[in-house]
């Protein structure tokens, strides 16, 4: 029986089914109608293990929900903090944070990471070689710099994306892609600097992008949130099997 690993972020959520630490197919959502989209996926399959790692809290009827379509339910919420100190990371980490410094810790073992992640924030978290956490930055993401350069001024315009091509460096919105590009190079080449043993593991939605104008090595895993949940789930079927 596989394990179900749900991600629900500020903006989107992602899902996906494990066996172990292998994914199975990714599912999208971006809407208001989480619990609907979540019962669609469960109507697939009935999970082991089923892991909800929310950016909000999950309300307690949508916790028994939830425990009634799985036979173990696992959440990483504002309410539930647990599992993060009992693999010594600190409560205050978002849990998409921690699910991406488990997955880095299981991927890269022995070595420090610095672990940047391209969403509604831009992240950028610091591990070392045994694995333990050493800080991070908050930041705000790509797109949410291009909307507070358009709710705070009355002149300019609101950019979707970061790529858009065509863009002369002389027009406004050409320098407004180079400033919120270039900006988040060099925040980013300045934190990886700190640390240049390091790993650099990007993910994200815009870790492509970013990654094709780094100047150094960099890994891109654009699941390492659900890879992380992954492990959880996988941790917890080790355990309830010894």
């Amino acid at each position: 029986m596989s394990n179900l690993l749900i991600e629900i972020g500020n903006t989107a959520l992602k899902a996906a089914f494990s066996d172990g630490m292998t994914l199975g197919k990714t599912f999208r959502y971006q809407g208001e109608k989480v619990m609907d989209f979540i019962r669609t996926i469960l109507q697939k399959e009935r999970p082991a293990v089923l892991v909800v790692a929310s950016a909000y809290p999950i309300s307690p009827v949508d916790e028994d929900f939830l425990r009634g379509e799985c036979q173990h339910l696992i959440l990483l919420d504002a309410s539930h903090k647990e599992l993060l100190t009992a693999r010594s990371l600190p409560p205050y980490l978002s849990y998409d944070r921690a699910a991406s410094i488990l997955a880095a810790r299981y991927l890269f073992r022995g070595k420090g990471c610095t672990i940047v992640d391209f969403g509604t924030t831009l992240t950028i978290d610091h591990t070392d070689e045994a694995g333990m956490y050493r800080g991070g930055t908050i930041s705000l993401g790509c797109r949410t710099r291009f909307k507070a350069l358009n709710r705070y001024s009355k002149t300019l315009p609101l950019l979707n994306s970061p790529e858009m091509k065509g863009l002369s460096p002389l027009s406004l919105e050409g320098s407004m892609v180079s400033g919120v590009v270039s900006g988040m190079l060099f925040e980013i080449e300045g934190y990886t600097r700190l640390n240049p043993d390091n790993i650099v593991v990007f993910t994200g939605g815009d870790a492509n992008f970013f990654a094709k104008r780094m100047k150094i090595s960099i890994f891109v895993i654009c699941n390492l949130v659900l890879m992380g949940l992954a492990l959880i789930a996988d941790d917890y079927v080790r355990k309830m099997d010894q």
